[in-house]
């Protein structure tokens, strides 16, 4: 028997390449469905995960590209329809699916995952009315977590700066939907709370379908929501759609715009209600003149209480006067002092920085010591900074330094 010689044997990497070649060109694309396990996503924004069912298993990566495009995070349990490219891993020799496309196999899959996770929480008294908390009345601060970029958040800003213009808006914009969602909106919420100056947080985004919204349906946000030291209103999607979110929130807005008004009163509102009650206390002071001008009149001969009387009836025509004459020299010195304001708000105008940031720049400063960044060597990637716009805070992460 001839001896066989060890050049002419194959490689690892030789043969794994070879199966790799053989496995690419036989497959192509093949749509596979089965159960998610062990689903992780890495720092890179690459998910890794497996599908499986009775008789075997698949390992599956989905790419940070693809990962950033889909409308719903695999979770473990879930039943999902899957689209990709078999292939070979050759650091490992084992076969995976590179994914490109996936969806959970039908609605119905997504509103059982729903309907669990909503009796586990409530279980656990997470949705118990005894755990809401009162928004306060006229909060100077509003937090806001959703897409930087939507209509919502142009929605509240409209409404609240309309209502009450004196409010301070802190917008922390994230992710509202797929890969990552989940996890950024927790991080908002953290942040805010963290800094400490907002007194009611607005979590939310637009309509959408129940793909699109299952961001505020996973665990992490609901336990997120549940667990914020500031109360949160939840203003996801339209008032037909119901998320887990409303549930833990404090308050449930069905809109982002009704959830702007109920966190901040009207201007309007407020003057009517100084003016009925300056009414009421002129109404109830001549109320008691009168009464007491009546019993008078029943205790007193009627030469003295028509002395008496005669006396109440020019008392009442002199409060009659002075509050006429009160309310014109009211109206006079608050007409004085608003052109007065006007006055120093426009010299103030003229000097401030915030003429600057109206042209659209930003005075932005480390989150750490709120330190002003004039130099972009001042920070490294992943450290978190504030900008300050003419209307509001945007807080943001470095993703890296050009220059």
């Amino acid at each position: 028997m001839q001896a066989f010689e060890a050049k002419d044997a194959l490689t690892v990497s030789e043969i794994t390449a070879q199966i790799k070649s053989l496995i690419d060109s036989s497959f192509g694309l093949v749509w596979v469905i089965g159960e998610v396990s062990n689903f992780r996503q890495q720092a890179s924004g690459h998910c890794y995960f497996t599908l499986k069912d009775a008789g075997a298993q698949l390992r599956c990566v989905m790419w940070r590209s693809t990962a950033a495009k889909v409308s719903v995070t695999p979770q473990d349990g879930m039943q999902m329809l899957v689209r990709g490219s078999l292939t070979v891993y050759e650091a490992y020799g084992q076969h995976q699916l590179v994914v490109s496309y996936l969806q959970p196999a039908g609605v119905g899959a997504l509103q059982q995952a729903f309907e669990a996770l909503k009796a586990k929480l409530a279980a656990e008294g997470l949705f118990e009315p005894v755990r809401k908390r009162a928004i306060p009345a006229w909060p100077s601060v509003v937090g806001v977590v959703t897409s930087g970029t939507g209509a919502a958040v142009r929605d509240i800003i409209t409404v609240i700066s309309r209502r009450m213009p004196t409010t301070r808006i802190i917008v922390r914009p994230t992710l509202v939907q797929g890969a990552g969602a989940a996890q950024d909106i927790v991080r908002g919420i953290a942040d805010l709370n963290a800094q400490g100056e907002s007194e009611v947080l607005i979590v939310g985004r637009g309509g959408g379908s129940l793909e699109d919204l299952w961001a505020f349906n996973e665990e992490p946000v609901v336990r997120a929501i549940a667990a914020s030291r500031i109360p949160v209103v939840s203003a996801v999607a339209h008032e037909i759609d119901v998320t887990l979110a409303d549930f833990a929130a404090d308050v449930r807005a069905p809109t982002p715009s009704a959830a702007a008004e109920l966190v901040v009163p009207d201007k309007e509102e407020i003057q009517g209600y100084v003016v009925g009650l300056y009414r009421e206390m002129v109404s109830r002071l001549r109320g008691r003149i009168d009464v007491g001008a009546e019993r008078l009149r029943d205790a007193w001969n009627p030469e003295v209480v028509r002395r008496l009387s005669d006396r109440v009836d020019r008392s009442s025509q002199d409060i009659d006067r002075l509050t006429e004459s009160m309310g014109r020299r009211t109206e006079r010195i608050v007409a004085h002092r608003l052109a007065r304001l006007a006055q120093l708000t426009a010299r103030l105008d003229a000097l401030s920085p915030l003429k600057i940031l109206g042209r659209g720049y930003a005075v932005c400063e480390r989150d750490k010591d709120g330190q002003i960044i004039t130099d972009a060597s001042e920070v490294d990637a992943g450290d978190r900074f504030r900008a300050r716009l003419r209307r509001g805070i945007i807080l943001g992460i470095v993703e890296a330094r050009l220059g």
